[in-house]
């Protein structure tokens, strides 16, 4: 008989950084998903991978000096990339997708142009605010406070040539499917993309779908200078790895349309709402679902890359373990919500869940078989009335496991399982073994209390696998579960396993964290690994110092260079009456924005200097330090009360 399918995807992700715990949280909890549909028996394809062009990405490559290409293939294939981290993480994926492969371009080459023909595409004019760090044009009206709604960056203004999408035209069909109750999951996402997007002031736009003012993308093979933009480019790649449009692969009609994209929050619009619509004009049957997930917030905000507050899942598994980090990200927070990530917490669930519930359970199961019988059950064994409560609790545990787990609620699905470990802890205390072992006449009574202490131990296992993979085959080995004790029907039997059943003492699978010397430890680790100092200068004599003229100047206005990455433009009041302009290489270390206003120092009778086609007239100071091999750069900044033209000696 043929296994029925299962297509999951996680987003593809952007490698403008290395990935944080962030990105982990939705790749492990699709992973778990995708094992849970194999221990099921599906025949599963489980898709990730990285979306790589665009302007953030050309930007970035051009700061560091090398090609876009060089850029995201060290964070994709380097070390401690990408491919590293999920190799890592123990990702079951079966095919990574790289928006660069030569396969898929060809394949959006030839959708971009299908779309053009059909009549939905059609070259214009596109003016607007732009965001770079999403990639995306907002109307005055979306704006927040004047910023990128999505992620509170600065926006600028963009005119370009550009050819647009008719999503308007797919708006009623959008809306009905939104509103059908099926396609987008949490529900509660379902009315924020109908009222901010479908039902907003203007409607449903038309979307810009190719750039002319960046090089790095798929080229618009029939128009010159157009590369397309990045949510035809990045959405596709659901079907274009699977073989639509290109002859890598041959699975499409086997795995399309897919059962649930798994996506964060922040792209729930472009997956909802444009990616339908983009499937509707070529004539493709529509995924399933999108599921939108919560975002794991840090300090009081999302983690981001652009902001900084990231937690590293390298430094968290090598420390703690992968299974212990995976289990700990899908127990702690539910899945469409927000969860607060804290290492208290991280260290709390490990010591609560692992360490004290599961891992005593087996440790104690196991300890006693091997004292109380040398590691070997006899098979006479009595049943008591004791046993009737653990026994159906774990009659129902699979039915209630999987009932969350199609509605991918991973954490009750986890909270069904540790009912029953906690019900065995209990279970222990009420039957107590070591009581028993001492009447020989009662050793039928020991043999069936661990009995069904190892049974309750291999149908939990089972069920935690596609969480704890390794620590799992591990469980089993202790108890002595062959593989076929440990599959998905045999989690709805009991007796499973042989009476005369025989155990291993292992090692103990979670040991306990001290928190309080773990946090700090963690602290510590927290300390910049400051570079030594630059060498102090030879001794100058006092009269070539006073030659320096330092000021108290004020920033009127400051700007960025066109075409420069580095240089800032400042206007100043240094207490003159005129205004004094400075060019400044400090663009990486501050937005323009934030130094307006600002209190600084500078020297003002250096000879003018020429950048850029700009005369500059002094030098601002700064102070600079090596931190982790990268330059540090804090602008000197005064009390505001100093009057500006004053003398700095």
């Amino acid at each position: 008989m043929e296994k029925p399918t299962f297509y999951i995807t996680t987003p593809i992700y952007y490698p403008s950084a290395k990935l944080h715990i962030g990105h982990a949280y939705c790749t492990v909890a699709s992973d778990a998903i995708a094992r849970y549909k194999r221990l099921c028996g599906y025949d599963v394809m489980f898709l990730t991978g990285t979306d790589e062009h665009g302007q953030k990405i050309e930007d970035k490559a051009k700061a560091a000096g090398v090609t876009p290409q060089q850029f995201v293939d060290k964070i994709v294939t380097g070390e401690k990339g990408v491919l590293d981290l999920w190799k890592l993480m123990n990702i079951s994926n079966d095919r990574f997708i790289r928006t660069t492969d030569d396969y898929h371009v060809r394949s959006i080459q030839r959708i971009f142009r299908k779309m053009y023909d059909n009549g939905d595409i059609y070259k214009g004019k596109y003016s607007g605010m732009y965001c770079t760090p999403c990639e995306s044009f907002w109307t005055e009206s979306q704006l927040v406070n004047g910023r990128c709604p999505d992620c509170g960056g600065e926006v600028k203004y963009a005119e370009e040539e550009a050819y647009f999408f008719r999503l308007s035209k797919y708006a009623d069909r959008v809306r009905e499917l939104l509103l059908g109750g099926e396609f987008l999951e949490p529900a509660s996402r379902v009315n924020e993309m109908v009222h901010n997007f479908l039902d907003c002031e203007g409607g449903l736009q038309d979307l810009c779908v190719s750039r002319t003012s960046f090089t790095w993308g798929v080229p618009v093979d029939f128009d010159p200078g157009h590369v397309v933009y990045v949510w035809i480019d990045a959405l596709f790649n659901y079907t274009t790895a699977l073989g639509y449009e290109n002859d890598a692969y041959h699975d499409f009609d086997r795995y399309w349309p897919a059962d649930v994209h798994i996506v964060g929050k922040e792209i729930v619009r472009f997956h909802s709402i444009i990616w339908p619509a983009m499937l509707m004009s070529v004539g493709l049957p529509l995924p399933k679902k999108v599921y939108g997930h919560g975002w794991l917030i840090m300090d009081g905000g999302k983690m981001s890359k652009s902001k900084g507050n990231v937690v590293d899942p390298y430094m968290l598994a090598e420390r703690y373990g992968v299974d212990a980090l995976r289990f700990f990200l899908l127990r702690s927070f539910p899945f469409g919500s927000d969860g607060s990530f804290s290492n208290e917490l991280l260290i709390s669930t490990i010591n609560t869940d692992l360490a004290n519930d599961l891992g005593n359970l087996l440790s104690r199961t196991t300890a006693m078989a091997g004292k109380y019988f040398g590691g070997t059950l006899p098979e006479a064994q009595e049943a008591g009335p004791e046993d009737a409560e653990l026994l159906e609790m774990l009659a129902a545990l699979r039915g209630r496991y999987a009932a969350q787990m199609e509605k991918f609620q991973m954490q009750n699905a986890l909270a069904e399982v540790f009912r029953v470990i906690s019900r065995a802890n209990k279970y222990i205390d009420e039957t107590a073994p070591w009581v028993l072992a001492k009447d020989e006449a009662k050793k039928p009574r020991l043999a069936r209390v661990l009995y069904n202490l190892l049974e309750s131990l291999r149908i939990c296992g089972t069920l935690l696998r596609p969480f704890m993979p390794e620590s799992m085959e591990k469980l089993a080995a202790q108890i002595g579960a062959p593989e076929a004790a440990m599959s998905w029907e045999a989690a709805e039997q009991y007796g499973v396993l042989p009476a005369a059943a025989s155990v291993t003492k292992g090692e103990n699978l979670f040991p306990r964290i001290d928190m309080e010397k773990e946090l700090a430890a963690l602290e510590e680790l927290k300390k910049p690994e400051t570079d030594p100092i630059e060498p102090f200068k030879e001794n100058i004599v006092f009269d070539d110092f006073e030659k320096c003229d330092f000021r108290v100047c004020r920033v009127l206005k400051c700007e960025a260079v066109k075409k420069s990455q580095k240089l800032l433009r400042f206007e100043l009041d240094d207490g003159s009456g005129v205004t004094r302009q400075i060019l400044s290489g400090i663009a990486m270390h501050y937005k323009p924005e934030e130094l307006v206003g600002k209190t600084v120092a500078a020297i003002v009778n250096l000879p003018p200097r020429k950048m850029m086609g700009l005369e500059s007239c002094g030098m601002l100071l700064s102070a600079v330090r090596m931190v982790n091999g990268k330059e540090e750069l804090h602008l000197v900044m005064l009390d505001d009360a100093v009057p500006t033209g004053s003398v700095l000696c």
